[in-house]
């Protein structure tokens, strides 16, 4: 951990593993000054070491060194998190990937990266000395190609979802079955997680409509893998964290995409009423295409409040008709019909009518506008466009994601949501239910028990200029509340996990902890991939 660093003054005391400066070393700087010219001749040797390795090393794409190449590879969404490495490595191809990675096995402690569009939030897709390979580069990127008589795109690694999209729907009318609700993401990036959004409960992750896969290794060859080809190396990428291999390959599922959507929010104030039509909806063969849940605050705040639910500007939220015994947060479920431009609109609104129809809204709290597919797809590109123009998307996001099942979510509502939260995250707190049926066990993604799981995401927003101590925050509440889980005996696993420990990493995995070590092992035996992570140490896994 001595090579941790942290961004924008985060000296943050619950990350205590982390390289802070300690007293003792503030009493001994001799010493300190002695270690710290050590460690630079080292990493100097490394670095000299490093550079006589690559320059013969013959690939397509290219090699950087340079300082815009290197602070790229150093940062992350998350901003919280920089791990400087020695190089970053712009692939053409799965070729490249591989000779990179059998390249750098040639070190006994050089480890590889693979990052995608940066959205990390806590320096998973980094590599302190070692390399980083930028799949959004990959020249194979731009191969975007759709097979219509078996209904499936392939496309690599590096693409991001958005273009997938824009490809797939303006030239075939057709679109991949499940999404996130971010989509400048990329593809391998999400299926090394697993890809979740409101098609979730219809058709499971992202990682439930891959058919095959081209991966390198950590041993540095080039697999196509599916279910029934190399098939444990399949299950173990998808949801795998990065740790056996880089995805340079994915073959996706495809279906007709409608026209257009209506887009729907209704508003709850009992959580019980919430959760009860939410699972109803997720669970019933005439439903909704869609369904995502939020937690806002009962108040005026513009980004957590009232003003923060309606679709349209000419639609507002009236507080004065909400019940009296209203508490400190409220709910709103998130749905979309899809619809074609021919179909008839009094055919749709009854369809509309029966389905909210079983549901325990708050009256005069529906607010709904109908929007191409695309453009609903594309929704939060509109919200990145602003975040850009104020100056936020740049700032640190102490982001929290968790998998909460559902006999523990009243609980984790009535102390979490409605206490610790209760003042709101600064940025939307998704919650909505999943089915664990439609997830295959056989990939490495961990969930809870239960078949009706929660997604929980705390999608927090700092400051334009944060103060240290705001920052510091936000990630103490991010604690406390995974303390408050670990506390109450909640059955619930983190997306996106972030642990510093094999102990924390092996009660997130709890029974598949050994599978895990064992599909490391064969994959990526020496731990030279995706070195962020802190689940194994290069060339030491136990």
């Amino acid at each position: 951990m001595g090579h941790q660093i942290f961004l924008l003054v985060c000296t943050i005391a619950l990350l205590a593993s982390s390289s802070l400066v300690s007293a003792e070393v503030v009493k001994h700087s001799f010493h300190s000054r002695n270690s710290a010219r050590k460690i630079l001749v080292a990493e100097n040797d490394t670095k000299k070491s490093v550079e006589g390795i690559l320059k013969d090393l013959d690939i397509k794409g290219s090699i950087d060194y340079g300082v815009t190449a290197i602070s790229l590879g150093s940062r992350d969404f998350g901003g919280l998190y920089s791990e400087k490495p020695l190089a970053v490595i712009s692939p053409a191809g799965a070729d490249d990937v591989g000779q990179v990675i059998r390249h750098a096995l040639q070190l006994p402690t050089l480890t590889v990266a693979a990052r995608g569009n940066g959205h990390s939030v806590n320096g998973q897709a980094m590599a302190h000395l070692g390399l980083v390979i930028d799949m959004k580069s990959m020249a194979d990127n731009k191969k975007i190609n759709v097979n219509v008589n078996y209904m499936y795109v392939d496309v690599g690694g590096g693409a991001l979802w958005g273009d997938v999209l824009k490809h797939c729907v303006s030239e075939y009318g057709l679109a991949p079955k499940s999404w996130t609700d971010y989509l400048d993401l990329t593809v391998g990036g999400t299926l090394s997680n697993a890809g979740v959004s409101g098609q979730a409960f219809r058709f499971g992750p992202q990682t439930s409509s891959v058919t095959e896969l081209e991966v390198v290794t950590g041993n540095g060859e080039k697999i196509v893998c599916s279910n029934s080809q190399n098939s444990e190396l399949f299950f173990s990428v998808l949801g795998g964290l990065g740790q056996f291999g880089i995805i340079t390959r994915a073959r996706v599922l495809l279906q007709p995409t409608p026209d257009m959507v209506r887009w729907i929010r209704v508003v709850y104030s009992e959580f019980e009423n919430f959760t009860h039509d939410a699972e109803l909806l997720i669970t019933s063969q005439e439903t909704f295409n869609y369904v995502e849940g939020f937690v806002f605050v009962n108040s005026d705040d513009p980004v957590t409040g009232w003003p923060s639910v309606p679709l349209n500007s000419n639609q507002s939220f009236d507080p004065t008709l909400l019940p009296k015994k209203t508490g400190p947060v409220l709910y709103y479920l998130e749905l979309v019909l899809h619809y074609n431009n021919h179909d008839d609109p009094s055919t749709l609104n009854m369809m509309v009518e029966k389905l909210l129809g079983k549901l325990k809204y708050l009256e005069h709290f529906r607010f709904e506008t109908n929007l191409t597919y695309m453009d609903f797809l594309l929704r939060v590109d509109r919200v990145e466009e602003a975040a850009r123009g104020s100056g936020i998307w740049a700032t640190p996001h102490p982001w929290l994601n968790m998998f909460i099942s559902k006999k523990d979510i009243d609980a984790f509502n009535r102390i979490v949501l409605q206490n610790i939260l209760k003042s709101g995250v600064n940025g939307p707190i998704l919650t909505y239910p999943l089915l664990r049926s439609k997830w295959d066990n056989r990939s490495s993604v961990v969930l809870p028990q239960d078949e009706i799981f929660y997604l929980v995401a705390l999608l927090r927003f700092t400051h334009t200029h944060p103060k240290e101590s705001e920052i510091k925050q936000m990630v103490a509440q991010n604690q406390e509340v995974v303390q408050t889980c670990i506390k109450n005996g909640f059955d619930f696993k983190l997306y996106f996990p972030h642990y510093e420990s094999t102990v924390e990493w092996k009660r997130h995995f709890g029974d598949q902890w050994e599978r895990f070590v064992d599909r490391k092992r064969q994959f990526d035996p020496k731990a030279i991939l995706a070195p962020g992570q802190k689940i194994f140490t290069r060339n030491h896994i136990l």
